[in-house]
């Protein structure tokens, strides 16, 4: 749904906090779909479109204002690597919009609905788990070459915002706010972090400042860190930035790269999210093991 009824993201941002989707694998899985794959959730864009529509319909009907694409983990070196080559891998990306948008009509909604584009880290190319400890060995410059192709895909594919999500490299921030400049897309920029610091150990409020200035970035925050360490930061980065702040974090468990499997149980509690709006953040969901029902228990929560 865009056109005249919805208003530009950063515009419907100053009316009140708008509720994101939740993790978009762990909705595929529970369908049935198998995501051992080094391209993850990005596999089903080519093998099983359809499923991934499903998925995102759910969390509009669950209430998501903004739906986030199955693009994380799509990236021009990891379809290469499966042999897909550079015109259908930007087809495949491109397409990744389109399918949260098909989403959003067949849910019939009847409200303004937003799709962001996901750009996740380098680390999800190397699917490795790398993404939760950052420090790769590259330069700013060589990041920044990595990422801007993409960027350039999904900013020309129509997506209201481009989601530069799950950074855990103050070094990687810096790289993909160089990149998403001149595209003429906004963008949020959000870390996965460990208590006052990201994944890389840098302090959050350095890695926060790095946005301030930024004209593209229209909120800044975390996602896919655990819902105890959203309060401080949503209100350290409301007051180092000054931006609306976005916070979708995962259930708590804790994903285990090399067994390839969460562990441990649910942290979340909904009754946090009020909290979260009162110190700042304007734009907030689940990440990883959030289904529907949390993001209706999230939704019911800021609209109470």
């Amino acid at each position: 749904m865009t056109g005249t009824t919805t208003p530009p993201l950063a515009e419907a941002l100053a009316a009140g906090p708008l509720v994101l989707d939740g993790g978009l694998s762990n909705q595929l899985e529970a369908a049935g779909h198998d995501l051992g794959d080094e391209l993850w959730s990005a596999r089903l864009l080519a093998e099983r479109p359809e499923a991934i529509v499903d998925a995102h319909q759910a969390y509009v009907e669950a209430g998501a204002d903004v739906v986030i694409t199955a693009s994380y983990q799509a990236t021009f070196e990891g379809f290469a690597r499966r042999g897909t080559g550079p015109r259908r891998a930007a087809e495949l990306m491109a397409l990744s919009v389109e399918l949260a948008r098909e989403a959003g009509r067949r849910a019939g909604a009847g409200r303004p609905l937003w799709v962001a584009a996901s750009v996740g880290p380098y680390g999800a190319m190397l699917a490795d788990g790398s993404e939760y400890r950052g420090r790769y060995g590259l330069s700013v410059a060589e990041l920044e070459r990595f990422h801007r192709p993409r960027i350039e895909v999904l900013a020309g594919a129509g997506a209201d915002v481009l989601a530069l999500e799950t950074v855990p490299d103050a070094l990687e921030a810096e790289a993909l706010l160089r990149a998403v400049r001149g595209v003429g897309v906004p963008v949020w920029l959000s870390y996965t972090v460990d208590g006052g610091c990201t994944r890389a150990g840098q302090p959050l409020e350095e890695a926060f400042r790095l946005a301030a200035g930024v004209e593209e970035v229209i909120a800044v925050g975390v996602n896919c860190c655990v819902p105890g360490d959203v309060g401080e930061a949503v209100a350290l980065a409301a007051r180092v930035v000054g931006k609306p702040v976005v916070a979708y974090p995962n259930s708590g468990e804790r994903w285990d790269a090399r067994g390839r499997a969460w562990e441990g149980g649910s942290a979340f509690d909904a009754g946090a999210v009020r909290g979260w709006r009162d110190a700042g953040a304007r734009l907030i969901g689940g990440c990883c093991r959030m289904g529907p029902p949390a993001i209706t228990e999230i939704t019911d929560a800021l609209r109470r």
